[in-house]
């Protein structure tokens, strides 16, 4: 059977990561892969993460299963976080996945079920929310959201997209941070997406994962908290991997959001229903350390203040990579009033090749980079190379 199969293709991120760790040259920089990194290189693990790991190990008394909903106290947490003072105003009913991607693979599988066939997606967009989707079995369809020249967001071909939707047709949102442009949308903005989507019957699924990167922890949650608010229902793919720093722990969430609490309900039954026959019970650790540290003022305080570090440096950064950019690239003014962790460059694929090749640059050969992989001290540095290619 095996001799059948054809091989697929490496996945490009993570052959970008080989290629730079085989890189013998000093100096090399990685823009590729999509994790945080401090000054010194490092993806540190949060104060109030580590403080709760310890009350953890301390207290922990059994490692027997979660059941098919999660933590539900990471759930009713997390959930306060997200949909905050929106969330009083409807029922969400959640289920605890393996991280975000788990999060949007469970919620393609409910609208398959639930008799949606299309799901809208802005391009570009995060590559592997096409290949979850198309492997779920919905019909990807694609519209413009950015102009990489002009680094401007085509709001109203979105728009357009939208409108020309059929009932029952879902379309993704990127909750805050887009992944890869960083491009942010006006609460005006959001207003009016929720109007078209609700006039058109349209399924909104919200992909919300990069918390308090952008603006903050609730500045970055204001468009979703209006649209929850605006249309019957929503689902919500939420990620603690950015926000809390828990990568390899695959720590995420489902919400079912309705103004009916039947409607949130029956949701939540077919959630637990598609993750019994895909993982069936998912993982502890990251969602007990997330419980633990919203659960605990000062916990809270210590997290919120290093994500709100975090979020300074990359700022900081963002407005020295634009500035020393302008000149060669009059647009990537733009980069400095993005947000989150990632901004696209108006380079061509051979551009981003010469600089792997000449500069030991690494990067997606899509233009993307990783704004929070970059030193202050790079960044001069990798600022007179990019200009060189002009």
């Amino acid at each position: 059977m095996f001799n059948a199969l054809s091989r697929q293709p490496d996945d490009a991120l993570l052959a970008l990561i080989g290629l730079y760790k085989q890189d013998p040259r000093p100096g090399k920089v990685d823009l590729g892969v999509g994790v945080y990194r401090d000054e010194e290189g490092r993806t540190p693990v949060f104060r109030a993460v580590k403080a709760a790991e310890r009350l953890l190990l301390d207290g922990q008394d059994s490692k027997s299963y979660l059941g098919l909903e999660g933590d539900a106290g990471y759930l009713e947490r997390l959930w306060s976080l997200v949909g905050a003072e929106a969330g009083t105003k409807v029922t969400a009913a959640g289920v605890q996945t393996p991280g975000g991607s788990g999060a949007l693979r469970l919620a393609a599988d409910l609208v398959l079920r639930g008799g949606s066939k299309r799901v809208l997606v802005g391009q570009p967009t995060w590559p592997n929310h096409v290949g979850i989707f198309a492997a779920a079995g919905l019909e990807v369809v694609s519209h413009p959201f950015f102009d990489t020249a002009g680094q401007t967001v085509l709001f109203d071909r979105m728009v357009a997209a939208f409108e020309a939707a059929q009932p029952g047709d879902v379309a993704l949102l990127h909750g805050s941070c887009h992944n890869p442009t960083g491009a942010p949308l006006s609460l005006d903005q959001w207003k009016t997406i929720a109007a078209v989507l609700e006039t058109r019957g349209v399924l909104p699924l919200v992909d919300l994962a990069y918390q308090g990167f952008g603006r903050g922890l609730d500045e970055d949650a204001e468009g979703l908290r209006y649209l929850i608010g605006a249309v019957p229902e929503t689902l919500v793919a939420v990620s603690s991997s950015k926000s809390f720093g828990l990568y390899r722990e695959r720590t995420g969430a489902i919400f079912a959001v309705a103004a009916e609490p039947a409607a949130a309900d029956l949701a939540k039954s077919n959630l637990m229903a598609l993750a019994r026959t895909s993982y069936s019970m998912p993982p502890d650790h990251g969602a007990a350390v997330v419980r633990t540290i919203l659960s605990d003022a000062a916990l809270t305080a210590d997290w919120t203040a290093e994500l709100d570090g975090m979020r300074a440096r990359i700022t900081g950064i963002r407005r020295k990579l634009a500035a020393g950019l302008a000149g060669a690239f009059p647009a990537l003014t733009a980069v400095a009033e993005q947000e989150g962790m990632f901004s696209l460059l108006p380079l061509t694929e051979a551009e981003v090749l010469r600089l792997r090749a000449d500069h030991a640059i690494y990067m997606p050969t899509s233009g993307r980079i990783n704004i929070a992989g970059l030193k202050t001290a790079e960044v001069d540095d990798v600022v007179a190379k990019f200009v060189a290619l002009r």
